[in-house]
């Protein structure tokens, strides 16, 4: 896998890059304890979005790639211990913008989707 953007990331945190191709990603992450919201280990939504957003980041592929805007809906709960997967594919492009679904998975069961709205940019965000 020839991965260009977020190579500093926390996989523990946002996952694991299991599969890379022009346009599409897919990504892998086992939840753990830290990320439970309380102590039924619910897991925090901000993780499996994290996941999902670095999913569609990795989907771009580009070293300048930013997320511009994302609507979401998270459909099932998540309980620590869940092995989840997010899949990603550019379904637009215009320009410098991309057009990004994601769905995350557990198993068969989609547990969250989103569209996010990515920019390539010419520099990095904190050169501009």
């Amino acid at each position: 896998m020839n991965i260009q953007t977020h190579q500093s990331i926390d996989r523990d945190l946002c996952g694991d890059p299991v599969s890379l191709s022009e346009g599409r990603s897919l990504v892998r992450m086992a939840t753990t304890p830290a990320m439970a919201a309380d102590s039924s280990g619910l897991v925090h939504g901000g993780f499996v979005f994290g996941m999902a957003d670095y999913a569609a980041m990795l989907a771009v592929n580009h070293p300048n790639v930013v997320l511009g805007s994302a609507e979401s809906s998270f459909l099932k709960p998540v309980k620590a211990g869940d092995l989840l997967e997010a899949e990603a594919s550019v379904k637009q492009e215009s320009g410098r913008k991309r057009t990004v679904e994601v769905t995350v998975r557990r198993g068969e069961t989609a547990v969250m989707t989103g569209t996010f709205l990515c920019f390539v940019l010419d520099k990095h965000v904190l050169e501009q």
